[in-house]
């Protein structure tokens, strides 16, 4: 059973976030382990350990300048690391980044692609279907339960009134939810283990994928970026023997009367 898992380094959400000038997030700062891939990885590991044979590979795109949230992922117990890091890469949109992704997971062949349901720092939700699509893939969203029999993929479904049982063939990508299982701690000896354990960098060119990537093979563009409006603070009224007649008031004023 050999399972890819996409993750994704993303900056200390503890520490003070900024754009660039061209209204992308900063990540020249320190970057770490998407918490909501670790539950794709801890899942994956126990999937290969149930099989009884078979490997965690952790696929990923950005930058290679610090590589410490991937090796977090492997000292967890995942064999290798596979990471696209190149500056042709900056400004790649959601479908962009699932054509990098889908690049590297040919090369694997894997039985199983497990990723987030979507990152902590986009929350498009959408590389995942798209990465499906793009390898000839049945999808199964928002899973909270995955087990595997024979070559036959289980799946329990989150939905908004409980969850849906569904099946699909191998292989196939998943994406899990927070809480499918508990990631585990890397221990002292897995973080050891894992300064020496295969880390692969590769460029666009290495992918072939031409002008896919990048500004040039975006389809979407942050042309600008406004700050929230802050909440308005409410109106306030001393209770003079008439506070029931104006909450009556305003209650129909919006029409929940």
């Amino acid at each position: 059973m050999n399972i890819v898992v996409c993750v994704k380094q993303i900056p200390d959400p503890a520490a003070p976030q900024s754009l660039d000038a061209s209204h992308n997030l900063n990540r020249s700062g320190k970057l770490i382990l998407d918490e909501a891939d670790t539950y794709g990885v801890e899942m994956a590991l126990q999937l290969v350990d149930k099989a009884g044979a078979g490997e965690v590979t952790v696929v990923s795109m950005g930058s290679a300048a610090d590589v410490a949230g991937l090796r977090n992922a492997l000292a967890m117990g995942a064999a290798k690391a596979v990471i696209v890091s190149d500056d042709a890469l900056r400004g790649t949109d959601a479908l962009g980044t699932a054509k990098v992704l889908a690049a590297v997971i040919k090369r694997e062949s894997p039985d199983l692609v497990l990723t987030a349901t979507e990152s902590s720092d986009g929350y498009t939700g959408t590389t995942p279907v798209q990465l499906a699509e793009l390898l000839g893939l049945p999808s199964i969203t928002f899973a909270k339960s995955v087990s595997i029999d024979g070559t036959t993929l289980k799946v329990e479904r989150q939905t908004e009134s409980g969850y849906d049982e569904v099946t699909a063939p191998l292989p196939a990508l998943v994406t899990v939810t927070a809480g499918v299982v508990e990631p585990r701690y890397a221990s002292f000896k897995g973080i050891m283990a894992a300064k020496s354990k295969p880390l692969e960098v590769l460029s666009v060119a290495d992918l072939a994928l031409g002008d896919q990537t990048g500004a040039t093979g975006a389809r979407q563009e942050i042309t600008d970026v406004v700050t929230a409006e802050s909440r308005a603070s409410g109106e306030k009224y001393v209770d003079e023997g008439d506070g029931a007649q104006r909450i009556v008031g305003f209650l129909e004023s919006i029409k929940v009367l």
